[in-house]
Parts: C-alpha cells; structure tokens; sequence
C-alpha cells in the first residue's frame, strides 16, 4: 500500500482502487502550506476525534469526493446535520466491512469536542486489515493497556502512534505501545506543527533505535510503499 503523509495526523492511504483519509489537518497548517486541499482524492475519511487540528478538512475533502466519513456517532452525525452526503456512525469495539477490507473502531485516551464546541463522543483508534496488510492507527490517545487487547485479535504489520508529547503520548511511551499492540515498524505523528508538539528527531530516532524499532518520520507531501 501507498501511504501519503499531509502533516500532523493526516495519512492518505492508498489500498488497491481505494483511498483513505485519516484526520485532515491541512489548510491551516503552515508546515503543510505546499498542499492543495482541493487536490486531494479520497473515498473514505477515518476521523479518530474532533478536535479542528484532525477534522479541519473533512467536510471540504468529502464534498469535493463525496466520500464518506467515518467517525464515532456523535462526529458522524454532526457531519450529517452539516450536509455531508455520506457518513458512516461507529462507536468503540465495532467493526465495519468496507471494499478495501475491515475497521474497527478501538478506545483511545483523550478528549474529543467538534469546532464549534459539540460534543465530539470520545476519541477512538483504528485498526485496518486488508487482504495483505493489517495496521493500528491510534488517534491522539495515552498509553493504555487496551492496547494489549489489539495483538489478542490482529496480527500487526505496523502502527501509526503520536510521538509529540504534551496532548498525546511521547517517543518512550509510544515505544511501549509498540510492544503492546506487538509491531517493530511505527510511523510517527502528531509532531512539530505546534510549539507545545516539537520534537527533536534525531532524539526520538535514538530512542527508537535503543529498543530495536524502525521509526519512520514522514516529509509533508512524502509517499512511501510498506
């Protein structure tokens, strides 16, 4: 599979004929300022929460594609009532069939509000299988040992864990997700678009490296094949 990387948390993925978008954070992002919203194409969007640094782009990118997004009820249904064609509700522990293959919706540790102050549900995870790949997308979440539950039910290729600190979990902790949900390959995210989120990236490449694991820290604009 293709994967893009937009900044902050925002992953295009490209699996087979299908295109997923993870929490587009884009427009208002000036370490993303290369970017062009409107040419984006996606059929689906993940939206782990709705804080406006994950969501800011959604519903310009689903009416541009008439693409679906998917999100905990209260999320979905905001979009919904917004006028956005096609949603798709879930709520933590479900699981949704889609061409591309299956996503469950897991917990994640964080508050979750929409833009305009709406109750945003709670923050969830993803866990995507594909007929080749099966991968964690863990949202903005804490180290939790719900993650031990994931490796229960998957067999893991990689994951997708925020490093930044501050809001979200940082390298060490990110690094004992990784043995939790029993992978060696983590992309990095949630990272340097704020002062409260810069890392210093040699850094967290040597803690990585201490406990043998593969940290990959995306470009913007980046495409990468795993």
């Amino acid at each position: 599979m293709n994967i893009t990387y937009f900044g902050q948390s925002c992953f295009l993925f490209e699996i087979g004929d299908n295109r997923i978008l993870f929490d587009p954070f884009i427009s208002p992002n000036e370490l993303a300022s290369s970017i062009d919203v409107n040419d984006i194409k996606a059929d689906y969007i993940l939206l782990s929460h709705g804080h406006q640094d994950h969501v800011h782009d959604a519903e310009q990118i689903a009416n541009n594609n008439k693409a679906t997004i998917i999100a905990i009820h209260e999320i979905a249904t905001w979009y919904g009532n917004k006028g956005v064609e096609n949603t798709h509700p879930m709520n933590i522990g479900g699981k949704v069939t889609l061409p591309f293959g299956t996503v469950k919706m897991v917990s994640a540790v964080h508050s979750s509000s929409l833009p305009d102050g709406s109750n945003g549900g709670v923050a969830a995870g993803f866990v995507v299988e594909t007929e080749t790949q099966t991968f964690y997308f863990a949202g903005d979440t804490a180290l939790t040992y719900d993650m031990k539950l994931i490796p229960e039910q998957f067999d893991l290729d990689f994951a997708l864990l925020p490093i930044g600190d501050n809001f979200t979990m940082d390298i060490h902790d990110a690094m004992v997700a990784a043995d939790f949900v029993q992978v060696d390959t983590v992309i990095g995210m949630h990272y340097d678009t704020f002062p409260y989120i810069e890392i210093d990236k040699e850094q967290v490449k040597e803690v990585a490296k201490m406990v043998d694991k593969k940290l990959i820290l995306m470009e913007i604009g980046q495409t990468i094949n795993l």
